[in-house]
């Protein structure tokens, strides 16, 4: 899958769970593209994951959220390719582009995720075909967080508005 123009490094967020949200990045903090997918098992996901980031040419970070043996799948896979692993938790993003009144619940975080996301599409290049659903979205704000630790973007953008 080429996702990008050769001098493209990219950045890969998901958001771990047997149903996961993804989102690719370029290193301009540009959301390329964001999609859910139900994985239907762990077996499932472990098979999907490998050959997933290996045609994503030019792929340089995973930004993981999760933990558990869904994320290690992700981890493990990466690691064979050579791709640059971060880990985080919903906690750790959340406290850099969330509220606090905005985090109280994990319902109002996911709710609040998901309008932030589309904003986030709105103000960008991205194609936007549908409202993301919460694990994308979280994707792509774990992605955006990502860009950030990366030294990709030099600040969050405010999408509270």
């Amino acid at each position: 899958m080429n996702t990008s123009n050769t001098s493209d490094r990219l950045l890969l967020s998901v958001d771990a769970g047997i149903r996961t949200g993804l989102a690719l990045f370029n290193n301009q903090g540009q959301l390329v593209w964001y999609r859910s997918h139900n994985m239907g098992s762990i077996s499932g996901l472990r098979r999907a994951v490998y050959p997933l980031l290996k045609s994503i040419d030019g792929l340089e970070y995973l930004i993981i959220e999760g933990g558990g043996p869904v994320a290690e799948t992700w981890i493990h896979a990466a690691g064979k390719l050579g791709i640059t692993t971060i880990r985080t938790d919903a906690g750790e993003w959340r406290r850099d582009l969330l509220y606090n009144r905005q985090q109280r619940s994990g319902t109002k975080a996911k709710q609040t995720a998901v309008k932030m996301a589309m904003q986030f599409i709105k103000s960008s290049d991205a194609p936007g075909m549908n409202i993301p659903t919460h694990d994308a979205a979280e994707a792509i704000l774990t992605g955006l967080w990502g860009c950030f630790k990366a030294g990709w973007i030099v600040r969050l953008p405010d999408l509270n508005k």
